[in-house]
């Protein structure tokens, strides 16, 4: 059988939810013109956390990416413009939502010099400033390896550093675009030695062709680098452009990868086929911060 005739298993059915919870962010979200990650990349699980969880991931700098990435669907081109009154956008739908934890990461902007760090720290100060209790998480793309974008964006302090290694080593190349797999453990490195206090997080997506010995490897290199949390689920083709599913792995086998990486300590790991590096992102910080 080839890969352009695996069939997506029974695990992967997704149940629509469209109630009121979900149609009133979604005009939210257009009212104030914000983008998410939720549309922009399709994920999964969008009806469950916008219908029911009351989350969203917002997705700052606009929604044009300056990166043409082979497994993501969030649009390619050069960003015209950059919005200075986003963040306070940001922070006035986190406080409309009342949200406990919110998730803010961003298209890469590498025509920016700073890689858009600027406006990720402000958009964190602005969420803090009008939602004190709320925890902040940031997923910035690699900001280009300049430290003083990272130190920038690390000295707003959010509570939670997450970036995504997204791939095994050596399928980074076909993968990903600009960004390296070395880059990316670099990143996270270094924003534990500019603040050891604030944990950080990377996430990687099976199916693309990676073996189980080859995802160990990650989760060394990951823990080398004091990662402390980490996420892992199932990439799905989402157009025919991109690439094409290899397998779709069990959640037996989730649960398995899930075991040996709690083993190696980190100190929270979700690991399942719909499992995307935000789902259930309080839970998870929460129950870091149990096991820390």
């Amino acid at each position: 059988m080839t890969v352009d005739h695996i069939r997506k298993p029974d695990w992967l059915k997704i149940k629509l939810n469209t109630n009121e919870q979900y149609t009133g962010l979604k005009k939210m979200m257009r009212e104030k013109n914000l983008h998410t990650v939720c549309e922009e990349a399709k994920c999964p699980n969008i009806h469950e956390c916008w219908a029911i969880r009351k989350t969203a991931t917002f997705m700052i700098l606009g929604s044009i990416c300056t990166r043409a990435c082979r497994f993501c669907a969030v649009k390619t081109g050069l960003p015209t413009e950059l919005d200075l009154k986003e963040p306070e956008r940001v922070a006035e739908s986190v406080e409309q939502m009342g949200l406990k934890h919110v998730v803010i990461t961003a298209v890469a902007r590498d025509d920016l010099k700073d890689g858009g760090a600027s406006v990720f720290a402000e958009t964190v100060r602005a969420v803090r400033r009008r939602n004190p209790f709320c925890s902040i998480e940031v997923l910035p793309s690699d900001m280009n390896g300049e430290y003083n974008n990272l130190k920038l964006l690390m000295d707003a302090k959010p509570d939670i550093l997450n970036h995504n290694i997204e791939t095994v080593r050596y399928l980074t190349p076909r993968v990903r675009a600009r960004a390296t797999y070395e880059r990316s453990l670099e990143f996270l490195k270094r924003a534990k030695q500019i603040n050891s206090t604030i944990p950080t997080k990377s996430s990687i997506m099976l199916g693309l062709g990676e073996t189980k010995g080859d995802i160990i490897e990650t989760m060394n290199d990951l823990r080398a680098n004091d990662v402390d949390i980490m996420t892992i689920g199932q990439y799905l083709q989402p157009t025919k452009h991109h690439l094409k599913v290899q397998k779709y792995w069990s959640p037996q086998e989730f649960k398995e990868l899930k075991e040996i990486a709690l083993s190696k300590g980190f100190s929270h790991c979700e690991a399942g086929p719909l499992v995307r590096s935000s789902y259930h992102a309080d839970e998870q910080v929460k129950a870091a911060r149990a096991n820390g």
